[in-house]
């Protein structure tokens, strides 16, 4: 009997200590939900690929100016423009004037009866400038000094300041082609005039650059770009010139280069600027309006090829286009805009 009694009291302590431990034990984990689909929308947009290169704002290729025979008394200023019928230098103390035409004054224009196209240079401007030359031909090359030509010369030689001889010699006035701007000055006073006086250039500010002729294939005249300003400003510009200008043999190796004359739109965007270091944005490529993912929602299929997928699980096939950036242009039956898709975490 006390056996038993004894052997009854160890089975409850023993069921009393197991309860004990399956109640300390702490609960099951519950199951981890499937992780959360990351999804995007297929959007109707643009696509653009750009390439950077650097250029320099400037004014464009220097043009070297040089005198005839006598002394240099009187130089320009740098950045000095040229303006029609005033004093640029001085040789001999005697101003040398700017002219605007075609032809440079290559004969002293001393008879009357003389014809050329030298002679028709001489009768613009000076009606240009307000002198009465008559009815100038339109063929340049039959204008005449007639005496109310040489009349005009003379009137203008005095308005000027100088003898009144009638008589006009090449040193006395320098053809341009159009309004210039004074760049590097070379030469000093008292020097012989036949040499470098200074350069010109033109007026308004240029990018130019010079890339090799392979890679310029996609700059054509007239192509828009943007000019990205020393402080990162965009101004919006055009390609004026694409020039080859050298051989592989010309330029030390490297392949033909091709000259690129770019110019801003508005001139003032860049006025406070004289030459300075900048970059070109050009667009290479570009389509719009087409459906557009982020590349991270395509998927690489086993067959070749890709597919987006959708939030369900299913696979629809598509055809990709342009690349831009982290964007990629893609089509195919069912692809719409506003079409949720799965994309990668």
């Amino acid at each position: 009997m006390r056996r038993t009694v004894i052997a009854a009291t160890v089975l409850v302590v023993v069921v009393i200590a197991a309860v004990l431990v399956v109640r300390a034990r702490p609960p099951e984990p519950a199951a981890a939900p499937p992780p959360a689909v990351k999804t995007t929308t297929v959007r109707k947009g643009d696509l653009t690929n750009t390439r950077t290169l650097q250029a320099q704002l400037g004014f464009g290729a220097a043009r070297p100016v040089k005198g005839t025979a006598g002394t240099v008394t009187k130089l320009p200023a740098t950045g000095q423009t040229t303006e029609l019928g005033k004093e640029l230098y001085r040789v001999d103390d005697q101003p040398v004037v700017v002219f605007f035409g075609a032809t440079p004054l290559f004969r002293a224009l001393d008879a009357p009866g003389l014809k050329g196209s030298d002679v028709a240079v001489v009768m613009d401007n000076l009606a240009a400038l307000g002198y009465s030359v008559g009815t100038r031909p339109k063929d340049a090359t039959k204008a005449e000094l007639t005496p109310r030509v040489v009349d005009a010369l003379k009137k203008w030689q005095k308005a000027l300041g100088v003898e009144q001889t009638g008589v006009l010699a090449p040193g006395r006035v320098l053809v341009l082609d159009r309004p210039m701007r004074v760049g590097t000055v070379k030469a000093q006073l008292g020097e012989p005039a036949t040499e470098e006086l200074f350069e010109v250039t033109p007026t308004t500010r240029l990018v130019s650059l010079q890339v090799p002729v392979s890679e310029a294939g996609v700059l054509k005249t007239d192509l828009p770009v943007v000019i990205v300003r020393p402080d990162n400003r965009s101004v919006p510009a055009k390609v004026t010139s694409v020039t080859q200008v050298a051989t592989t043999s010309e330029n030390g190796g490297g392949g033909p280069k091709a000259d690129v004359v770019v110019t801003p739109d508005n001139p003032a965007d860049v006025e406070d600027l004289d030459t300075a270091p900048v970059r070109l944005t050009i667009t290479t490529e570009s389509r719009a309006g087409v459906l557009t993912v982020p590349l991270a929602a395509l998927v690489a299929l086993k067959e070749g090829g890709y597919a987006v997928q959708l939030p369900s699980g299913g696979l629809k096939a598509v055809q990709t286009g342009l690349y831009s950036q982290d964007k990629v242009e893609i089509s195919g039956d069912g692809v719409t805009d506003g079409l949720e898709v799965v994309t990668a975490q």
